[in-house]
Parts: structure tokens; C-alpha cells; sequence
């Protein structure tokens, strides 16, 4: 019977080979969705790639078979609506110990500050975040607080990426309340990203797992060996199944759940496992490397490519790192599958590139940038004062190393100031933080000063009068710095390269 259980978790749609489909409208803790056509195909995308691989989708299956009645539990106990258990299947596919490159940690992805607050307990000792009992319960408290602020389970669950204030800001008082609401390509990723999962889990989860588990509380105070002897079950099995226990005996300041399996789920059951795609795909990131006997380099960091039919753990044992510390180096989370010939960071990526600019092409995005040059994303955020939910657009050119220069209105450093036919400058007039000092040349309302920054004042800088295309000075020289590209000195004197 062992032998035949894999073929018979080929359950649902996946079995044949054919993804579910995203409705028109689809029930969600209560609301009633209605899903608009744009909105339909980004989420059956999503649906598509949950689906794909049947082997890494089953082995999802089997992790919701044996934690949803728990979970299922927890909710009902805590009235949360149980529509929620796939958002477990989202955020950490259900691995107890997966770590994000955010240092989110556990069944649910909770940082250490937001665990504690929810009240689980994160030390030396334990770590609840990896309990799925408690982290389910502290997941509960978390959306049932969020909801608290908008009635609108769609909102509350949109909370959990943002926090309850950016949602506040991001959607003011609309569909407060609301018993129905209407999904489309503006709805916010992270909710289509869920309703991806229900509807391609749904129909595939019902039923008993290959692993069943109970709970066996009021155990504090014993040792793995004495909690074996009574279950007849593997110290080792029981580890695995508790990884949120650092120690050897259950703590007695409070009760703990400590999960009690029955059944084997295979080698990949509790392993996080990512699929590569099967067929050959021209890797995204054309990156530009050193090769350094046989180590491969991007912006002097070390890099490993991605082989055929590779996964994350076999990867990372290639690569001697380990887990969360490849997530992190890469900026990945454990659900971001890895593609055959690209090329991955063994070491954290750093805070400037050497080059100075690049320009967006199609279908790259901000991750892609990073990891061509070597540069973390928080950098290019920054220098390029960008949203991190802001789809960047081909075209749009990236300052890779230094900070953007900014419009004038804005607040600008290094701003190009204009001047009309009867403008001057008042010298008389206190000069203040960021004011234009203009030196006086004769100018028309064609020509432009640039200015520059001295001493934390803006100031024009001497003898660099910009001439227009049909001026009648021609006669303007630059002096090239060792930072100068043919971009930044075309920009600064507004001429074409």
C-alpha cells in the first residue's frame, strides 16, 4: 500500500493535467468576489504556475492534508474565518523552519517583533513561529486586529503584507464594510497572489494525508526521550515534526502544543523543495562575470549557476551555504523558483554596483537589476527614491550607483535652473540651504546655468554656460571626472550622446 501512495495524491484538476480555472465571482470569508476579466487572467497565470509541476504541487497537498485540521482548528476557536489556512500555503508552503530574506520566519512568516507582540515566544529555547499551533493561533489574532479596523476580510488579509497603516493610506474608506468588492488588475499583488492559491488548492486538499497529526498538550516538563516512550515514536520523527523546540525538555512556563505524527510522507515532506523549469529558457539576468579559477563573480561577489532539474537544497549543498542565508543573499523568498542557467549570490550582494546606470528592457524588474549587477534592491530604492510596489517600466533608466538627482520642485540639489530674458539675481538677498546662486552671464531664454553644490549650497558653477543647439556660442568645455559616463555628461549639458 506504502509503495502506490504517491500515484494516488494525483488528486483534482492537477491529476489531468489541467489547472483550475478562476471564476467570475468566488466566495471568500464571507464577501462575495467578483473577478474582472484583466484581473482573471493574472491570477489563472498564478493558478498555472501552482499547478504545473504535479510532483511539487502534490507535495503541497500532502503538507495542507496534514496541517489544515489544525489550523482549522485554531480558527474555529479564535471565530477567524478558515478561508485564511491558504495563506499558510503562500507564505511559507507550510515548511515549519523556512526563513524569508526578510528574516520572516516559520509556518507564517513572522518577524521577531510581530511574533511577540501576537504573544509567541522567540529566545535561545523555543521559537513558536515554527509551533504550528501557536503560530496559527498568533496569525489569527494578527488578521481578527487588522479586520478590526476595516470589517473587510480582504483588507485584513492585504494587512498581512503591509501593515493595517499602509492600507489605511492605500485605500482610505472604500468597500469599508463592504459584503462584496470587485477584483481587478489594480487590486493589490499580494491578494490576487492569494486567491491564486485557493483556487488552485481548494479541490486538492480534502480528505486524509499520508501524515496525520495530534496534539498532546500538558507534556511540560518531559524530555523528547520520555515523550517517545510514551507514543512509540522516533525521538528524531518527533524532532522534525517540533522543530520550535531548541532544547531537550518541554518548557513548563506555559502549555505547548507538541505535535504527535502518524504516517510517512517521504523524503520531501518537510523539505522545501523548488522546482526549475523544465524546459530550456534563456536565463533572464544576461550578467556580466569574472571567472577566478573557476569561480564565477559578479561586483567581486561569488555566484553559482544554476544547473539542470537543480533545487534549492541541492544548490545550496552545492554551494556550501545554507538556507536562509542563500534567501537572504539573494532576496528570494522559499516560493521563488529557480531557473536553469541563472546565476545565484553565495554571499550577501552589496550596497553600490560599479557601473553607473542601466536602462529597464522588457520584462526585467527591480530583482533581476540586482542580481545583474550584484547590488541589493533597498540601494537601487533608494537612489532612484522608488516605491517598493512600483512597477518599474522598460525604458526607465536606474542610477546603479549613486543617488538620483531630483526636479528642482522637488527639492532638488543639483537643480538646472532657467532663466527668462528679464530675470536677475539679487545678490543683496541672504543666500539659504539649497538656494541657486546664479553667477550673471549674458543668457537668453534659451540658455541655462547649471548649478552645482559648494559648501551644502547650490551655486552655479563658472564658465559652464549650456548652449542650445542653435545658440552662436559654441565654445563649452568639461572637464571629465573619473565617475563621468558619455549618459551623465550628455544629462548634464541637455545634448543627445
Amino acid at each position: 500500500m506504502k509503495f502506490f501512495a504517491p500515484a494516488l495524491i494525483f488528486c483534482g484538476a492537477a491529476a489531468f493535467g489541467q489547472s483550475p480555472q478562476v471564476p467570475h465571482k468566488m466566495q471568500f470569508a464571507g464577501l462575495t468576489l467578483t473577478i474582472r476579466d484583466d484581473a482573471r487572467r493574472e491570477i489563472q497565470k498564478d493558478v498555472d504556475a501552482l499547478t504545473q509541476h504535479p510532483k511539487y504541487f502534490n507535495i503541497k497537498v500532502e503538507r495542507a492534508k496534514t496541517y489544515f485540521p489544525v489550523i482549522e482548528k485554531i480558527f474555529e476557536e479564535e471565530r477567524l474565518p478558515v478561508d485564511f489556512k491558504y495563506l499558510a500555503l503562500q507564505e511559507s508552503a507550510l515548511i515549519p523552519d523556512a526563513v524569508s530574506s526578510s528574516n520572516a520566519v516559520g509556518f507564517w512568516q513572522f518577524k521577531q517583533s510581530t511574533a511577540e507582540e501576537v504573544g509567541l515566544r522567540v529566545d535561545s529555547e523555543v521559537d513558536e513561529r515554527m509551533n504550528i499551533a501557536s503560530a496559527s493561533r498568533g496569525a489569527a489574532r494578527y488578521l481578527k486586529q487588522c479586520n478590526h479596523y476595516f470589517n473587510n476580510w480582504v483588507y485584513a488579509l492585504q494587512s498581512y503584507q503591509m501593515g493595517a497603516g499602509g492600507v489605511m493610506r492605500a485605500v482610505g474608506d472604500k468597500d469599508l464594510g463592504g459584503r462584496s468588492m470587485e477584483v481587478t488588475s489594480d487590486t493589490y499583488w499580494y491578494v490576487k497572489k492569494f486567491l491564486a492559491h485557493k483556487v488552485a488548492f481548494e479541490n486538492a486538499v480534502s480528505g486524509k494525508g499520508q501524515i496525520e497529526v495530534t496534539r498532546l498538550n500538558s507534556v511540560g516538563g518531559k524530555s523528547w526521550k520520555e515523550i517517545s516512550k510514551a507514543t512509540s515514536i522516533e525521538e528524531e520523527k518527533l524532532r522534525e515534526f517540533n522543530k520550535w523546540l531548541k532544547a531537550e525538555r518541554i518548557p513548563i512556563d506555559k502549555e505547548y502544543a507538541v505535535l504527535i505524527p502518524n504516517g510517512d510522507g517521504g523524503t520531501d515532506f518537510g523539505v522545501l523543495v523548488v522546482s526549475t523549469t523544465k524546459t530550456k529558457i534563456k536565463p533572464a539576468i544576461e550578467t556580466t562575470t569574472i571567472r577566478t579559477e573557476d569561480k564565477l563573480e559578479v561586483n567581486g561577489i561569488p555566484v553559482i549557476k544554476v544547473r539542470k532539474g537543480e533545487t534549492l537544497e541541492s544548490i545550496t549543498k552545492r554551494g556550501d551555504v545554507g538556507l536562509s542565508a542563500f534567501l537572504r543573499n539573494n532576496e528570494i523568498g522559499i516560493d521563488k523558483p529557480l531557473r536553469e542557467g541563472e546565476l545565484y549570490f553565495l554571499q550577501k550582494k552589496k550596497k553600490r554596483a560599479e557601473e553607473e546606470l542601466y536602462t529597464i528592457k522588457p520584462g526585467e524588474d527591480l530583482w533581476i537589476v540586482a542580481q545583474r549587477f550584484g547590488v541589493q534592491q533597498k540601494s537601487l530604492l533608494k537612489f532612484n527614491r522608488l516605491d517598493k510596489n512600483l512597477k518599474l517600466t522598460s525604458g526607465l533608466t536606474l542610477f546603479l550607483k549613486n543617488r538620483k538627482p531630483i526636479s528642482k520642485q522637488n527639492g532638488d540639489e543639483s537643480a538646472i535652473v532657467t532663466l527668462d530674458e528679464d530675470d536677475s539675481f539679487n545678490w543683496e538677498q541672504p543666500v539659504a540651504k539649497r538656494t541657486a546662486i546664479v553667477v550673471p552671464v549674458e543668457v537668453s531664454d534659451k540658455q541655462q546655468v547649471l548649478a552645482g553644490k559648494v559648501n551644502g549650497l547650490v551655486t552655479a558653477a563658472p564658465a559652464l554656460t549650456l548652449i542650445t543647439a542653435d545658440s552662436a556660442e559654441p565654445n563649452v568645455f568639461h572637464e571629465v571626472k573619473s565617475s563621468d559616463t558619455l549618459y551623465s555628461v550628455a544629462r548634464q549639458y541637455g545634448v543627445t550622446i
